[in-house]
């Protein structure tokens, strides 16, 4: 009868890590500025992604620094169930953002405003997963169309997995007394 009271908490503290720990977005990403394509002037002296699991999805939060000494953050928590969330920054509320999963690899990211999509990144990483290319989409000032080629490392390992088919429940419960 103990071992089904603690299954539930032990469900209840491990279990949203268990539904993102096979996430391969997942650790710090610092950018690559040699293999990244930006237009002239534009290229961030240094980026850095974070993202982490969340209990509704991941938690993304950036920090870039310009050539010209300005720097921003970004920060938010979506799931990939396409529903924009607010993203905030250092400078205050930033354009929304929704999610999609589009194959296991590859995120799209819609930033909207206005009730219409300003600009578009899509998130692919490397097979072996220490590269993530972010292809982001957008219009300027003019409307014409500009699009950066941002390339980031991976600088942390991934999370680790967690895989409880192999997990006896009577060990658990005696790990957890």
């Amino acid at each position: 009868m103990k071992v089904l009271r603690i299954i539930p908490l032990v469900l209840m503290f491990i279990g949203p890590t268990l539904l993102h720990a096979s996430d391969p977005f997942l650790g710090k990403w610092n950018l690559d500025t040699k293999h990244s394509k930006y237009p002239p002037g534009f290229c961030p002296k240094q980026m850095s992604i974070e993202m982490t699991a969340a209990e509704h999805g991941v938690h993304y939060h950036s920090e870039t620094l310009m050539i010209s000494g300005n720097s921003f953050s970004a920060d938010y928590t979506a799931d990939y169930d396409e529903k924009p969330v607010i993203v905030s920054g250092a400078k205050g509320i930033l354009l929304p953002v929704s999610l999609k999963r589009t194959e296991p690899n590859v995120v799209i990211a819609s930033y909207i405003s206005g009730l219409q999509v300003r600009a578009t990144s899509r998130r692919a990483l490397s097979r072996n997963g220490t590269v993530m290319t972010v292809t982001t989409t957008s219009r300027d000032g003019e409307g014409r169309t500009v699009t950066n080629v941002s390339v980031y490392n991976r600088s942390a390992p991934a999370q680790r997995r967690l895989d409880l088919s192999k997990v006896n429940a009577a060990d658990l419960v005696t790990v957890l007394q």
